[in-house]
């Protein structure tokens, strides 16, 4: 079925389902904030301890549901977003890095498809269909060139949205084709809410899906004065190392820097900065008496990064950041306030999935489900009205690349409390009791050889059924480890 007549079909079978009711409730409003590199522990919700201030994202995750095991699809952006937008694990369209990252180590990574192809029926397309305005605000990162952008994937505007992954600066001049400079020294993060302000003052009688993905707290950081004067002062009362040596084998056998202490000044103004934006967007709603028909969803798309590129935060005890299959790299902040769930409690421990969202949003929106697009993502209404499942026994991940910040190609499942990682490079394994282990410091992979066995074995079945890609030679080089 063509796309045009797959949306259509879907449209007129929910005028259907909507014939013979005297009464037809308003469609709920979606506002979707993403942030970028944001870590699970940056957040007072998740951290009481955390360096940072962020009472505008506690006080939402205290109105909607917390998930405490909410993770991206990706340890990178490109491909955490193309699943959001999709539903489906990236390695279905081999966008399994950022786009276009093609580093190399001992092996060359596997072919990269850098766009979210035209075909996809994304979220803001299937919305649109039923009647919403759409509107991106923010990084986008899903395509090169202008014909991938928002505005040919279902969004009605684009304002801030091109290829490019990180800001040139957070200070205007922005440099940015579609996002016009504002006075010399506006910051960027400010700019982007009172983008996403005046589009909830336009809010009239349609139904609208706003999302907002910030670029903060991306490199460089960068960030208002007043506010780095701050935590310069909270930090002279915080004393220990900052830095400790991990022992990672990239690109060979050797320790790593890791950040173990949270105490950054800069990337601490941009984390409370980028609080203040969403608390100005939460309260908009509010000003305007949308917030009772309004669904706001809250997420991270990679962990937060602490390996690499200034080492700014720690997401200890999660091990490892952003690059990595470790929880560090794919367990982020997970929020969904739905005010008209039926919830009995507001932490959910569910394992939960970037890929989620997409049919979460059309099932609250009361909006035929599209399981030939949103093949790899499950509704969470269930759990959002209390449920304690969802049915699904397994999450996967494929990261066929050699990340900027030291992580190595590899392949991941989790199946209740255990998660098995596998290295593409040579098959070795590491299997770890999260309940138990959540800084994955025990491997116990020799002591529990059937499990590796059975957890690897449908891994290998799922990257068959993705067509997963994997790594390849170097010219005249060894040839890489294959699944069987």
């Amino acid at each position: 079925m063509k796309r045009r007549q797959f949306l259509k079909t879907c449209g007129a079978a929910a005028a259907v389902g909507l014939a013979g009711c005297s009464y037809k409730k308003q469609k709920p409003n979606f506002v979707f904030i993403l942030v970028d590199d944001l870590g699970y522990n940056d957040i007072g919700a998740y951290n009481p301890d955390t360096f940072y201030e962020t009472p505008n994202i506690n006080k939402l995750a205290q109105k909607g549901v917390r998930f405490t095991d909410g993770y991206a699809a990706n340890p990178v952006c490109s491909p955490t977003r193309y699943s959001i937008m999709t539903g489906k694990y990236p390695s279905r369209v081999d966008a399994t890095n950022w786009f276009s990252g093609m580093r190399s180590g001992k092996f060359m990574g596997a072919p990269l498809n850098d766009k979210m192809p035209l075909e996809e029926v994304t979220i803001a397309e299937s919305l649109k269909e039923q009647g919403y305005k759409t509107t991106f605000i923010g990084k986008w990162h899903l395509g090169e060139t202008q014909d991938l952008w928002p505005q040919a994937q279902g969004f009605d505007k684009n304002i801030g949205g091109w290829k490019k992954g990180s800001p040139s600066s957070y200070f205007s001049p922005y440099n940015n084709p579609v996002l016009p400079d504002g006075p010399d020294g506006e910051y960027l993060t400010e700019r982007l809410t009172n983008e996403a302000l005046n589009i909830l003052e336009q809010a009239k009688d349609d139904p609208f899906f706003l999302y907002l993905a910030f670029y903060t707290v991306h490199i460089p950081l960068q960030a208002i004065e007043h506010l780095i004067e701050k935590y310069e002062s909270k930090a002279e009362n915080i004393s220990g190392p900052e830095f400790a040596d991990e022992k990672q084998v990239w690109p060979t056998d050797e320790k790593r820097r890791v950040r173990i202490l949270q105490k950054n000044p800069v990337y601490a103004a941009m984390v409370e900065y980028m609080d203040t934006s969403v608390g100005r967007v939460l309260d908009k709603l509010e000003e305007m008496g949308l917030d009772k028909n309004t669904v706001v969803c809250f997420m991270s798309d990679n962990g937060g990064l602490s390996t690499a590129e200034g080492l700014p935060t720690s997401n200890l005890p999660l091990r490892a950041g952003k690059g990595w299959l470790y929880e560090g790299g794919i367990r982020e902040p997970f929020i969904i306030n739905w005010p008209d769930a039926k919830r009995n409690s507001h932490v959910c421990n569910y394992p939960v999935i970037s890929t989620d969202f997409y049919p979460t949003i059309l099932d609250i929106a009361g909006v035929p489900l599209h399981p030939e697009q949103h093949m790899d993502g499950l509704s969470l209404v269930p759990l959002l009205n209390g449920g304690q499942t969802l049915g699904r026994s397994s999450l996967f991940w494929h990261y066929p690349h050699y990340s900027n910040q030291g992580g190595m190609p590899g392949g991941a499942i989790r199946e209740g409390k255990y998660k098995l990682i596998e290295s593409l490079e040579d098959g070795s394994v590491e299997l770890y009791d999260l309940d138990l282990d959540i800084g994955e410091q025990n491997n116990l992979a020799e002591s529990m050889p059937h499990l590796v066995k059975e957890m690897g074995d449908r891994l290998h079945k799922w990257y068959n059924t993705v067509d997963a890609k994997f790594l390849q030679a170097k010219p005249g080089g060894p040839q890489p480890w294959r699944p069987e």
